[in-house]
């Protein structure tokens, strides 16, 4: 059987040069791949004690479902501004070039919930920042964060000391 990094596709000089890529598409494209990528995951925080999953677009809706749906608890989605239908709170944030607007149904955490925050990479850790910061302006209690790639070179768990961060795969440069 595979290790589970052995699913990650690594492209050099992308999106520019000196950068390694980390592509989880080849990871979502092998069944195998797929499903080792949500039990190893699943299992990293199978101690926890959580209410509710939240996950941000695209690729964390793709692992923290699945994960919710396992634990039968309900997911939450973050989305870019604009994409959802009911009322809103939204997070501004900063991205190296700019600046990136999140937000949540204003009734899709309740106040004293545990929330699992589920993403498929944490490098800056700006975006968890931004995301934990959301969940807990509706009152929620952010329990831990699990993603399948941490970029540990970009120091993001340093923004997030406060919250456990469990990683399935951590590589140690950019």
């Amino acid at each position: 059987m595979k290790k589970l990094e052995e699913y990650v596709r690594s492209i050099p000089d992308f999106p520019e040069k000196g950068i390694i890529f980390r592509d989880v598409t080849s990871v979502l494209q092998d069944a195998e791949g797929l499903r080792l990528a949500i039990d190893s995951m699943q299992e990293l925080v199978k101690d926890l004690d959580y209410d509710v999953v939240a996950g941000p677009e695209s690729r964390g809706f793709i692992f923290g479902t699945p994960i919710a749906y396992n634990q039968r608890k309900p997911f939450v989605l973050i989305r870019k501004k604009g994409k959802l239908p009911c009322e809103t709170v939204e997070k501004t944030y900063d991205l190296e070039y700019g600046q990136a607007v999140i937000e949540m149904h204003k009734d899709s955490i309740q106040p004293g919930q545990r929330v699992l925050l589920v993403d498929d990479l944490i490098a800056t850790g700006g975006t968890t920042e931004a995301m934990i910061d959301l969940i807990e302006s509706l009152g929620g209690i952010v329990v831990g964060v699990v993603v399948l790639i941490e970029l540990a070179g970009l120091n993001g768990r340093d923004r997030i000391k406060d919250y456990r961060l469990e990683s399935a795969i951590c590589y140690p440069g950019k």
